[in-house]
């Protein structure tokens, strides 16, 4: 006689969390197991904010960042700088630079960074709409704010020479920030800082 030791909705949960960015499956368990443990109310609680997510978020059509309406609200908002447009790999670096309170201009999400050894290039992001915005307006500063990793570098470099004809400055963020670390993890001071000293390409 056979059984299975783990009903399948468990193990298809655990695979599924497993999935996510930084949790390996042991960590996976323990967040299942834990859900097993909760009330009721809360395992419904995450299902619905999930579905949430989906039906209700979109990426910006302008700047693609994560929004419940179009244009976002830093595109709509009439007192930030259109000429100054800040180019970032994820929404959560548009936090955590817009948390410095230093920034008031525009965002541009390219949703990843160019990275041949996982097979993503240029076509795989958002450059071709930034090239597109700033034909479309008038730009007179562009800062990459890419993360100071060997992909973000290179998605710099690959931003500037596209653009440098078209934009009269492009800076990118001063050095200080952590070379191998996100964006999303630096402190605010630090961040606000590099903005604030941000140097020409």
């Amino acid at each position: 006689m056979s059984f299975k030791a783990v009903p399948e909705p468990v193990t298809r949960l655990v695979e599924e969390f497993s999935k996510l960015p930084g949790i390996g499956p042991k960590t996976a368990s323990r967040l299942v197991y834990h859900l097993l443990k909760a009330a009721d109310e809360r395992s419904l609680d995450l299902a619905t904010a999930l579905q949430e997510l989906k039906a209700r978020t979109r990426f910006c059509d302008t700047c693609f960042n994560i929004t419940e309406e179009q244009p976002c609200p830093i595109c709509r908002d009439p007192d930030r700088e259109r000429r100054l447009i800040c180019v970032v790999e994820a929404p959560l670096d548009v936090l955590a630079i817009e948390k410095t309170a230093v920034y008031h201009g525009q965002y541009h999400v390219l949703h990843g960074a160019i990275s041949p050894i996982e097979g993503v290039g240029p076509d795989d992001l958002r450059i071709t709409e930034l090239y597109d915005r700033i034909r479309r307006g008038d730009v007179r500063e562009i800062i990459i704010a890419t993360n100071p990793t060997l992909e973000g570098e290179a998605t710099a470099m690959y931003v500037q020479r596209q653009l440098a004809a078209h934009v009269p400055t492009i800076s990118r963020l001063a050095r200080g920030l952590p070379v191998g670390g996100d964006l999303e993890y630096v402190d605010q001071v630090t961040l606000a800082r590099a903005l604030e000293g941000r140097s020409a390409m």
